[in-house]
């Protein structure tokens, strides 16, 4: 697939933190560990993870951070007016970051394939049947 003329765009619920994606996602799914449940508020959190140099943000972010999976540590941004949940990673450190489906402008753009950390999922959290899982990451 051509990422020729892809432009996929999200933000927050006030609209002060936005995003604009030059080419596809390298992935999307479901994540239902225990952190995305509680960053959520719900049983999954709908994700898209990009390269950063992909990604172009604006506005200003509030960070919570909690231990990673495979070390160091997760960092989630949120909008620093309205808290919504925007995406993850450390902008101009990190090299790839995670978009959280819900934030898109067009939630047609958003395609799962996978579904992570199903080992975690909380037994009411629904899991499509179409979605390859993993028990954790993949590798």
């Amino acid at each position: 697939m051509s990422d020729a003329g892809v432009r996929i765009a999200g933000g927050c619920l006030c609209g002060a933190l936005r995003y604009v994606a030059s080419r596809e996602p390298a992935l999307m799914g479901l994540c239902y560990c225990q952190d995305c449940r509680k960053a959520s508020g719900s049983g999954f959190v709908p994700f898209m993870g990009f390269a950063a140099n992909a990604l172009h943000f604006t506005g200003e972010t509030r960070q919570s951070r909690a231990p990673a999976f495979r070390g160091g540590e997760a960092v989630r941004n949120t909008c620093a007016v309205c808290g919504g949940l925007v995406f993850g990673g450390i902008v101009g450190v990190d090299v790839t970051h995670t978009i959280y489906a819900g934030s898109l402008d067009d939630p047609t753009q958003f395609r799962p394939s996978i579904a992570i950390f199903v080992r975690s999922r909380a037994p009411w959290a629904l899991l499509p049947p179409n979605l390859k899982p993993f028990d954790t990451l993949p590798d």
